[in-house]
């Protein structure tokens, strides 16, 4: 039995899909042999059309609900779409947050990194602190999360010890792990908000896990985000990009200029550009100090120490 649910804005947006008498609704069920329920969340205040049935089936009614979920939106470019609408690739806006800001690509290589997690099913985002690499990638997990395309997200980071082994640390895991994680939820903070994050977190929609938590697992329906990814080792790195299953999607974050790890020759990160360049399925897409969105300091910053290391290796 597979499931898929649709995520919609409003009341009104709802009643436009399903149909005068849920005539919409009852057709779909008809043509593709499929359970269609409709329901308000309270978990996470939202209307949801869920889908249930055999896979391929589910997969084509979902299909044609999307296409009615589009006819459902406005037309107007001028105009923001309502809340978390899943703009099409190719669109400036990747995600309009629980607040009603339009998360946006604001240069070239942030744009063409939007535009491959759209198109590719592992991607590949490396360049300085401050280019958006996590935080459009996390835009876009939540964009496919609540249009369907995907059943939950898995976020995940090495975690680099400081002399401290991670079972003895005070608190459960996700206490144990937040200082590693911070970024993320920050994240996730800005665009669905603390209290619809815990939700999502505590009924696994979102996981959270370490890095070396993810051997032996598979994940299918899924956005996966492995951040700081410069701080793998290549056993972890492989590890990692083994549990693609199927309908999942990767994006693989990192700076190969802050590597923590002692060996900084051994960065799975750096290693597995080398290894996988030459698959055409697999994007990798750079990013520069032009690229950077924090204050004007972190340009400069960066650009110094570039100097600096460069100098040093002389």
């Amino acid at each position: 039995m597979s499931k898929k649910k649709l995520f919609l804005s409003n009341y009104t947006q709802a009643i436009s899909i399903l149909g005068e008498s849920d005539r919409n609704i009852k057709d779909i069920e008809n043509e593709h042999n499929v359970k269609v329920l409709s329901f308000e969340d309270p978990k996470t205040n939202k209307y949801v059309i869920e889908v249930s049935g055999k896979k391929t089936k589910v997969d084509n009614a979902f299909e044609s609900l999307l296409d009615l979920k589009n006819k459902t939106m406005p037309t107007n470019p001028e105009k923001p779409g309502p809340a978390n609408s899943c703009p099409e690739p190719g669109q400036s806006a990747v995600y309009n947050t629980f607040s009603g800001k339009q998360i946006r690509s604001l240069s070239a290589n942030q744009k063409a990194y939007i535009d491959a997690i759209n198109k590719y099913d592992l991607v590949f985002g490396i360049g300085p602190a401050g280019t958006g690499k996590t935080f459009l990638a996390v835009a876009a997990a939540l964009t496919m999360l609540e249009s369907g395309k995907v059943s939950k997200i898995v976020i995940t980071r090495p975690v680099v010890e400081s002399g401290e082994k991670l079972g003895f640390l005070p608190g459960d895991l996700y206490e144990k792990i937040n200082p590693y994680l911070r970024p993320l939820y920050d994240a996730f903070y800005s665009m669905i908000g603390p209290e619809r994050f815990r939700r999502y977190r505590d009924d696994d929609t979102i996981e959270i896990v370490p890095l070396a938590y993810m051997r032996g697992r598979t994940l299918e329906n899924a956005f996966i985000i492995l951040d700081e990814a410069q701080n793998t080792v290549p056993e972890q790195m492989k590890m990692f990009l083994t549990r693609l299953g199927f309908n999942s999607q990767a994006v693989i974050t990192g700076d190969v200029t802050q590597i923590d790890l002692e060996n900084k020759k051994q960065s799975g990160l750096v290693l597995s550009e080398k290894i996988l360049n030459k698959i055409e399925a697999i994007k990798f897409i750079h990013f520069t100090d032009k690229d950077v969105v924090r204050h004007k300091l972190v340009k400069e910053i960066i650009k110094a120490y570039e100097i600096w290391e460069n100098r040093k290796d002389k």
